[in-house]
């Protein structure tokens, strides 16, 4: 069993793997913990499976997961712990804004009796001003409707010792939003603070859409709120409509006014039918995760073990 198992997904990461190894190398050459590399392939289209091969050859520490296909992050990240052997594991990037000498002193809490050791950024000055708006937004949304606490700007880069990742591997879910399932294991848990380094290599492969519908899997998985919300607007609408309709009345049999016409009458049905709308995508979105679960298809499909 080695001291620490290092978690990274790789997909399309050619430019990272040469500069992340090294560096990974030289860190842990300077320190008296033993340790392994699960690098999992998550379906890259270039050459990155190729160099982790090559790598493999010189440095036995390193194991190799290949991916049939491209399976996502978070299964990558699921594989990763469920053939982690260290006394801990941290799951990390490749592209070195993770940096890697923060591990040392993650080791050294972990040391000390914490079981959970987090890495926040103090400092998201490097993003862009839509991501840092998004980014905050995103947290307090998710803290306010979900029955979890996610930590804000933390993200997959975190220790975690032995028996966490035994407790996250009880979680079943198909829909997995990691960040959720990290938070929901609990345990001792403390913070070391960095400031993220920008990207040297490569490109982030998150679009705002990929970003949008893991927004979506954050709150769905861990709050039914949004389920409540249109119970909760309903009522209000139907208030409304009686109390508008008692003062409509009012007005025509006691002030003899006119009775709004077609204009009002348009507006009242396609609001409703709006809000009729709005509610059957939020079922539809519950809906739609009941159904992948059901099926208990696998999260991911290994092709080779290296």
């Amino acid at each position: 069993m080695s001291d620490v198992s290092i978690i990274v997904p790789f997909y399309n990461e050619s430019e990272s793997v040469e500069p992340f190894l090294k560096t990974i190398f030289l860190l842990f050459g300077r320190t008296k913990y033993t340790f392994e590399i699960l690098c999992i392939n998550d379906g890259s289209k270039d050459d990155t499976l190729e160099l982790l091969k090559n790598f493999k050859k010189e440095y036995p520490q390193i194991k190799i997961l290949d991916f049939s296909k491209n399976f996502g992050k978070d299964a990558a990240l699921t594989a990763g712990i469920d053939f982690a052997t260290g006394k801990c594991a941290i799951p990390m990037d490749c592209d070195l804004q993770d940096p890697p000498e923060l591990i040392i002193e993650m080791i050294k809490k972990w040391e000390e009796g914490f079981d959970v050791v987090l890495a926040k950024r103090i400092d998201r000055s490097e993003d862009s001003f839509m991501k840092r708006i998004t980014a905050g937004l995103f947290y307090k949304v998710c803290n306010m409707l979900s029955d979890i606490e996610l930590p804000e700007n933390v993200g997959d880069f975190r220790l975690m010792d032995k028996r966490v990742l035994e407790a996250i591997k009880t979680f079943p879910e198909r829909r997995r939003f990691m960040k959720g399932l990290f938070a929901s294991a609990g345990f001792k848990t403390t913070v070391v603070e960095y400031k993220r380094p920008e990207r040297h290599r490569g490109s982030s492969k998150w679009s705002y859409k990929k970003l949008w519908n893991y927004a979506l899997d954050g709150i769905t998985s861990f709050s039914t709120f949004p389920l409540k919300v249109s119970t909760y607007f309903g009522l209000l609408v139907t208030l409304s409509a009686f109390v508008r309709g008692i003062w409509i009345f009012f007005r025509t049999i006691c002030l003899g006014a006119d009775v709004p016409g077609y204009a009002s009458l348009m507006v009242a049905i396609l609001f409703l039918g709006g809000v009729q709308l709005m509610s059957l995508g939020i079922i539809g979105e519950y809906i739609g995760r009941i159904y992948i679960e059901s099926k208990q298809r696998p999260l991911y499909i290994i092709k080779d073990v290296i």
